[in-house]
């Protein structure tokens, strides 16, 4: 069997039988007796063990999976105090794993010593494998006691402590380790995360633990983000402005409040800080530590001196933790800590979830809540006019949370997300295409220029390398969030690609002093912070002699030399939110010193009613702190114990050729955005703000078309010349009597339209009523003035008043069309044109009717014809109107008179009577047209009565030009309905004609005589005459010659005549041979004829036997 087989074998055998001896101290003196014959390709093994009579000592401390996995330091017996040499360890090497071959029995190992100066290993059934680790300069593996005995002697052979720290895990032989010839530096050895190959070819772990410990009467814990995350090992490089800063402000903070007099009477604060590497689950490691001192249940027989007494055990209770900086990891420690009800206040965490007290009853934070972040990102986005964007987000509960937060309230205003993907983080090695394949998501949607990024530095930074890589610079502008806002891990060596972001930063100023305090310390003079050499070395790339061997710092081929300096010349820049790591410490200190106020009663120290380990107690002074911070700032708790909500507005623009900065341009304070757009330049090129929208907004009156369902992707069409858009989506027509305004938003109604008043038709219907009206009027006047002449009285003087009333009735409906139709004007319209019409026709058809009986009775007998008195005339035209009456309430019974609009095109908002639109009109003329026309008949029928006996050639002449006036009128009217102007003044002139021309025909010829020739206003013969005056006769003629007493009346006079002719005595007549047609004869007077009534049968019959 080979040497390194025989090694293993022995190793677990020895392991798996439990023995007591030292596994550790057997291997190690079995390599020591066989380094001579090591294969010359091994690694060397250059210690060795040695012993001596007197008491050996040794450096021996314990992992955080023994001793001090449960808050305990080990001490000798007291009687033993004089033979130590005390050491205060500052620095721990993180636990090396040992693991069984036999996964089934693992066990922890704790190490005693016996008096003999041998140590012993007593064996725990654990799940975990033993973990033992040597210390500095040890050849033995070191535990993680705080063992303050010195029991080994030290030999500084690296080589060998170096191999021993190395991880021996059932993947990978003793033989095959020692075997090996070549190793690349910096490869992890035996693929472990804890043990790695230094390019001179040591043997190192990483990373190595270490707290930074200030001893206090109160201890409050730290987690900080003192190494940034690295996802090809547990912890990456030094992080100098959120991990060191922080650590250092806490520091700078608690000596401010220990160095205040009668702050805390009698009382310090100290502190207990630890690396969380940016990591929830190794973040989660370390804060075990935070809760052993709250464990009361650990036995005190579990742990002995090397005599075999009990040691006596140092208990560090934390009373409350600050931190951690990363929402992921503050969330796994704070389901840690409210098991312990530890109160823990995060001075960076700002993930929504966190303010759910339900889950996360003692958390507290100074810093705003992500919701609040959210919303001044989308009122920036609202500024911008941005209404479509793309999301980035941490693959974390952080990320995560902020999104279901951003998302909801980019919904809300109505902005639409493009691309929505996740920055992977802790989910295993990032590659280069994993950017590249976000950043090409990206480009799909090119007119998504605005981009949100809610993420950490680092992955931040691999985005802008890869927007770098892919030459897309200037491409998206960004919106950040406080993770990366203002971090020179983005930025540096990406300027171009960060050019133009907006950063939503929480509020916060300098802490008064900081900066001359961080840029005094040196190595030399800070020995409580464990970094702070690490940090030396990078920040001036420089190895410090004898310092820890990191991944990082063996590139630096100079040696620090203490003397170099810190400044803003060389690249310092202050971690810009500070402030609420200050103001974090400030809240415990506040706190604490309320407590001792209402507890102790101005007793100095901690009193026994001021119990600062009962988180319970505590976090009700926490809730209620109120103080002015070393920054200035006022500071009191929000709702849900978030901070203030207070923002700072950062813009990354170039401020010459080669320098850019981050410079406010605004703020967020109280849900109010206050941005300076004067001071916003994206880029130096063009200083104009990038459209960042699927498409241009709609013009007025275009509705949307979308676009696959997307929501701010659409095409616009136009709505049609009468129609709203009544939604985004859709065009609506406007009802009639309304047209869609300018914007074609809102329909608006049309002016009505009846008739125009300014219209030359108008002025001239009304002129044309007005004269025919008042020319009416003064023929009645000269009617009632000259009732009792001839000519007055032949013309049948009471019809005759009659039918004067009726014209004026007509010229008066011109006044009445022109008024705005209401109900009640379009019955007076329809019951005037009715009626009107009905008066004039009535009374002339009772005239051609008269006259045609008269003369149709004496042709067949010398009887008077009945019903021709004035009184009956007046009956009979009473009684034609009352009909007329009668139809009009029969109509408005069934249709009642009402004003509507009509619409003759979608432009027309016209205002008529309802009866107008159909031929319901015509009602009102029906029965008028039937005296027209039967008063026409008549007129025909009496045209060869003589002329001196009646009016029936005008009465015939104006039927014949009324029934052409309205045979014209209906076509017109029908076809002009669309212009209510036109419509209106042709029923008018058409009204107005009719009523002209009866005027024209019956009255003017009377007027003529009664007012130019009143000679001729005599009884007339009733035979024609010749222009010489004689009478014409075709055959010679009889004539009737009567006596004086006998003389025949006109047939049209009046009923007066008539009676005083009653009582006459009639005379035979002698009918008397007319010579000759030429013959002249004497004119007979009107006086002359003889009374209708003195005719009768046998004188007719006598003159036609004669004749």
């Amino acid at each position: 069997m080979s040497f390194s087989g025989l090694l293993v074998l022995l190793m677990f055998t020895n392991l798996i039988t439990n023995s007591s001896t030292n596994h550790f101290t057997w291997i190690h003196r079995f390599l020591t007796d066989q380094s001579s014959r090591s294969s010359p390709s091994s690694i060397p093994l250059s210690s060795s063990y040695s012993s001596s009579s007197s008491p050996v000592s040794s450096s021996l401390s314990a992992s955080s999976t023994t001793f001090n996995h449960f808050g305990y330091n080990v001490y000798p017996s007291k009687h033993n105090e004089s033979n130590i040499n005390k050491i205060s360890v500052k620095q721990e090497p993180i636990q090396q794993h040992v693991e069984h071959a036999n996964p089934i029995h693992h066990h922890h190992h704790h190490v005693r010593s016996n008096a003999n100066g041998n140590n012993h290993i007593n064996s725990l059934p654990s799940s975990k494998p033993i973990s033992l680790e040597a210390g500095k300069g040890s050849s033995l593996p070191s535990t993680n006691f705080h063992a303050k005995s010195d029991n080994f002697i030290v030999n500084n052979d690296e080589p060998l402590n170096s191999l021993v720290k190395a991880r021996f895990d059932r993947n990978t032989s003793l033989s095959s380790l020692l075997g090996q010839s070549e190793i690349t530096a910096d490869q992890p050895l035996n693929r472990s995360r804890f043990s790695y190959l230094s390019k001179n070819g040591k043997v190192y772990s990483w990373p190595v633990k270490r707290a930074a410990e200030v001893n206090g009467d109160v201890i409050l814990g730290g987690l900080m983000m003192v190494h940034q995350r690295e996802d090809r090992m547990t912890c990456g490089e030094i992080m100098p402005q959120g991990g060191i800063q922080v650590v250092e402000c806490m520091l700078y903070t608690l000596d401010w409040i220990n160095n205040q007099e009668d702050f805390l009477p009698g009382i310090t604060l100290g502190a207990y800080i630890l690396d969380d590497c940016d990591k929830d689950t190794y973040g989660l490691e370390q804060a075990v530590d935070f809760i052993k001192g709250s464990i009361s249940n650990i036995g005190e027989g579990t742990y002995f001196c090397k005599d075999g007494s009990t040691p006596a055990l140092e208990q560090r209770v934390i009373s409350g933790v600050l931190g951690a900086a990363s929402s992921v990891t503050s969330i796994q420690v704070a389901n840690l800590l409210r098991l312990f009800r530890i109160p823990q206040i995060s001075f960076f965490s700002t993930s929504p979830e966190l303010s759910n007290k339900e889950r996360f009853k003692y958390f507290l934070r100074t810093v705003p809540s992500d919701r609040n972040q959210a919303q001044a990102m989308v009122d920036i986005i609202l500024r911008l006019n941005w209404t479509y964007v793309s999301v980035l987000y941490e693959e974390s509960n952080y990320g995560a949370k902020a999104f279901e937060v951003l998302d909801d309230l980019l919904t809300a205003r109505g902005i639409c997300i493009a691309v929505r993907e996740k920055l992977p983080k802790d989910s295993g090695v990032a590659h280069e295409k994993t950017y590249d394949s976000i950043l090409h998501k990206l480009l799909a949607k090119p007119r998504a220029r605005g981009v949100v990024v809610f993420g950490s530095d680092q992955e931040v930074k691999d985005l802008m390398e890869s927007v770098r890589r892919n030459k897309v610079t200037g491409r998206f502008q960004w919106i950040g969030s406080d993770g990366w806002s203002a971090r020179a891990l983005v930025h540096v060596g990406n300027e171009a690609e960060v050019e133009g972001t907006l950063s939503v930063q929480p509020l916060a100023n300098p802490v008064k002093g900081f900066d001359d305090y961080f840029l005094s310390l040196t190595p030399k003079n800070n020995k409580r912070n464990p970094w702070f050499i690490e940090f030396w070395e990078h920040y001036f790339a420089c190895k410090w002699n004898n310092s820890q061997i990191t991944p990082f710092n063996q590139e630096y081929e100079k040696f620090c030399t203490g003397e170099e300096r810190m400044s803003y010349q060389n690249g310092y820049q202050s971690e810009r939110q500070l402030q609420f790591v200050s103001d974090a410490v400030l809240v415990f200190g506040y706190a604490l010193r309320e407590m001792h106020k209402e507890r102790c009663g101005g007793q100095p120290g901690i009193c026994d009613n001021m119990n600062v380990n009962d988180g319970d107690i505590l976090l009700e002074y926490l809730k209620k702190v109120q103080f002015t911070g070393l920054s200035g700032d006022d500071f009191r708790f929000s709702e849900n114990q978030n901070g203030p909500i207070r923002y700072n507005i950062l813009h990354f623009k170039r401020i010459s050729t080669d320098e850019w900065a981050w410079v406010k341009v605004g703020k967020y304070e109280d849900k109010i955005l206050d941005l300076n757009m004067d001071l916003v330049r994206f880029t130096q090129e063009n200083p104009e703000i990038p459209s960042s929208v699927c498409s241009p907004p709609c013009s007025k009156g275009q509705a949307k078309k979308y676009i696959d369902g997307e929501k701010c992707c659409w095409h616009c069409s136009d709505c049609g010349k009468y129609q709203i858009l009544a939604s985004e989506t859709e065009c609506y027509n406007c009802a009639n009597g309304y047209l869609p305004d300018e914007s074609q938003s809102v329909c608006i109604p049309i002016p009505e339209e009846y008739v125009n008043i300014n219209s030359s038709l108008v002025i001239g219907a009304i002129t044309f009523s007005s004269t025919g009206a008042l020319t009416v009027l003064w023929i009645i006047c000269v009617f009632i003035k000259y009732k009792e002449t001839p000519i007055v009285r032949a013309s049948g003087r009471e019809l005759s008043f009659v039918l004067l009333v009726g014209l004026l009735f007509c010229y008066s409906i011109t006044y009445l069309l022109m008024l705005r139709p209401t109900n009640f004007v379009c019955g007076l319209i329809h019951t005037m044109i009715g009626c009107s019409f009905s008066i004039v026709y009535s009374s002339l058809l009772t005239k051609t009717n008269r006259i045609s009986r008269i003369f149709d009775a004496g042709k067949k007998s010398a009887q008077r014809p009945s019903f021709i008195s004035p009184q009956s005339q007046l009956c009979i035209c009473i009684f034609m109107i009352l009909i007329q009456v009668i139809i009009t309430l029969l109509w408005f019974a069934f249709h009642p008179p009402k004003s509507v609009h009509m619409y003759p095109t979608r432009e027309d908002n016209l205002i008529t009577c309802s009866s107008n639109e159909s031929v319901d009109f015509f009602l009102a003329f029906a029965y008028p047209f039937i005296l027209i026309f039967v008063c026409t008949v008549y007129a025909v029928l009496t045209r060869k009565i003589p002329e001196a006996f009646n009016e029936s050639k005008y009465i015939g002449f104006t039927m014949y030009t009324t029934c052409v006036i309205w045979i014209a009128f209906i076509p017109i009217y029908f076809t002009t309905r669309q212009d209510i102007t036109l419509n209106i003044t042709t029923l008018s002139y058409s009204i107005n004609c009719s009523a002209t021309i009866a005027v024209a025909c019956l009255f003017s010829p009377k007027l003529y005589i009664i007012l130019l020739h009143p000679e001729k206003n005599i009884r007339q013969s009733m035979m024609p005459h010749n222009k010489y005056g004689t009478t014409k006769v075709q055959n010679p003629p009889t004539l009737i010659t009567c006596t004086s007493s006998g003389r025949m009346e006109s047939a049209t006079q009046s009923e007066e005549t008539e009676m005083l002719h009653r009582h006459r005595t009639n005379h035979d007549c002698q009918p008397e041979k007319v010579h000759s047609q030429t013959q002249t004869s004497p004119v007979i007077s009107y006086q002359e004829i003889p009374l209708v009534n003195s005719y009768n049968s046998n004188h007719l019959n006598q003159i036609k036997t004669n004749s």
